[in-house]
C-alpha cells in the first residue's frame, strides 16, 4: 500500500459500501481522511470550515450557559469539537445512523477519535436522527422528552438535495416543527447545507422559529481557481409560543 494513499476500513451497510481512506495532500505533510458511500464523497478533511463554523454560528445565536446540545450527523468529529470548544457546554449528544462511523472514532481510527470520546460531556450515539426528530421521545433514550438548548444538523447534502427521500419531512414545516419541540424557548436550529441560499426553506424556516439568518461560508478550495462556499442556517426559537407559528 502506498505511503500517499490508504484505505483504513471498508464496510457493507444498508445504505451501500461505506470506506474510510486517508491520503496525503501532493506536496504537503498533511493527511486527508475522506469517507465515501459507494461512489460519493460524504466528507473530507480536507474543507471543515462551514462544519466548524455551524457549531459557532449556532452557539453564538445562543446566549445562555450551561447548554445542552444535540449535534445530528457525527461524520469525522469537526462540528463536535466545535462544540466542546465552547465552555458554555454542558453536555452533547452526537447521533449518527452508521454504526461504523462511531467505532471508526471510538477505535482512533480518526484524527478526532479519543478526544471526543474522552470527553466526560460527548456521548455518540447510534440513531435515526430523522425518526428522533419526528417522535415524542426525541433524541435521548435514557430521558424521553428532553429538550435541548441547540440542535445543529449536518447530515443531508442540502433541503433539496437528500441521502435518503425520507429525510424531506424535516425541511417542510411540520418537521420542522415538531424539531423545535424538542428545544427549550429561545433554543436554537442550525443546518448546514452545501448549496446556495435557498429562498424558498427559508421561508419555511422563518414560518416555524421566532427569528432566521442564513450566513455563506466561503474556504479555500486549495485548486486556487475560486472560492468555495457552504451554507449555514441559524433559527432561534421564541421564547413564549408564536400565535403564527406552525403547529
Amino acid at each position: 500500500m502506498s505511503l500517499s494513499f490508504e484505505e483504513l476500513d471498508f464496510r457493507p451497510t444498508p445504505m451501500g459500501v461505506l470506506s474510510l481512506r486517508r491520503r496525503r495532500r501532493p506536496m504537503s505533510d498533511v493527511d486527508v481522511y475522506e469517507i465515501k458511500l459507494g461512489d460519493e464523497f460524504l466528507m473530507s478533511s480536507q474543507y471543515t470550515l462551514a462544519e466548524i463554523e455551524l457549531a459557532r454560528l449556532g452557539l453564538a445565536a445562543q446566549g445562555r450557559a450551561d447548554l445542552d446540545v444535540v449535534v445530528g450527523g457525527l461524520g469525522l468529529g469537526y462540528t463536535a469539537r466545535a462544540v466542546l470548544e465552547n465552555a458554555g457546554v454542558r453536555s452533547l449528544i452526537v447521533v449518527d445512523a452508521l454504526s461504523e462511523v462511531i467505532e471508526w472514532h471510538e477505535q482512533g481510527l480518526l484524527p478526532l477519535g479519543k478526544e471526543l470520546t474522552g470527553d466526560p460531556r460527548c456521548r455518540l450515539a447510534h440513531g435515526d436522527f430523522f425518526a428522533m426528530s419526528s417522535s415524542a421521545e426525541g433524541f435521548d433514550a435514557g430521558s424521553q422528552g428532553r429538550r435541548f438548548d441547540a440542535v445543529l444538523v449536518d447530515i443531508d447534502h442540502s433541503p433539496r438535495k437528500l441521502l435518503h427521500p425520507r429525510h424531506a419531512a424535516l425541511y417542510e414545516p411540520e418537521g420542522l416543527a415538531r424539531l423545535a419541540g424538542h428545544l427549550q424557548p429561545g433554543g436554537v436550529f442550525a443546518l448546514w447545507s452545501n448549496d446556495p441560499p435557498d429562498d424558498a426553506f427559508e421561508r419555511v424556516l422563518a414560518g416555524a422559529f421566532a427569528t432566521s439568518t442564513t450566513h455563506v461560508v466561503t474556504f479555500d478550495n486549495w485548486r486556487g481557481d475560486h472560492d468555495a462556499s457552504n451554507t449555514v442556517y441559524v433559527a432561534v426559537k421564541a421564547e413564549l409560543p408564536l400565535p403564527g407559528a406552525v403547529a
